[in-house]
């Protein structure tokens, strides 16, 4: 049996993801209904949207007491948007707090490696909620619904 045919049996639903130069995993989400690109970052412990696109998405963000690193150490003020909604495929989820940010390094990294700018990181909170599945031989994200 298949790993696709054994997860959707399961209640798993799949997105196809692309890998962009810069070897990142890049997949479309929605959040409050609104279409973004987004990097899935494993390492991420916060699903993130750049800050310069919280109303694109609708996003109301608030002060956030949290601290934020990165392996650049370039994250400086962060803030917060809870009750959000996030569509990956078939798979939704309601309720998201969402941490902001400004993601102008990371985009500009991507850009000079050859990639498009992206909206925001699928984090680890997300993909732990979905119990992820990475498939890289056949490039898709599974999420249980």
């Amino acid at each position: 049996m298949k790993l696709k045919t054994f997860l959707q049996e399961s209640s798993y639903s799949s997105v196809t993801f692309k890998r962009i130069k810069t070897n990142h995993i890049q997949i479309k989400a929605e959040i409050n209904g609104l279409k973004g690109l987004f990097i899935i970052d494993t390492g991420a412990s916060n699903t993130c949207i750049d800050l310069e696109n919280h109303k694109l998405f609708k996003i109301f963000p608030e002060e956030s007491p949290e601290k934020a690193s990165s392996a650049t150490d370039e994250i400086s003020k962060t803030m917060i948007s809870k009750s959000n909604n996030i569509k990956i495929g078939k798979w939704v989820k309601k309720n998201i707090s969402i941490v902001l940010f400004d993601m102008s390094f990371i985009n500009k990294t991507l850009v000079d490696q050859g990639a498009e700018r992206v909206n925001g990181i699928i984090g680890s909170d997300l993909l732990k909620k979905g119990k992820a599945i990475i498939d890289y031989c056949d490039n898709k994200l599974f999420l249980k619904d």
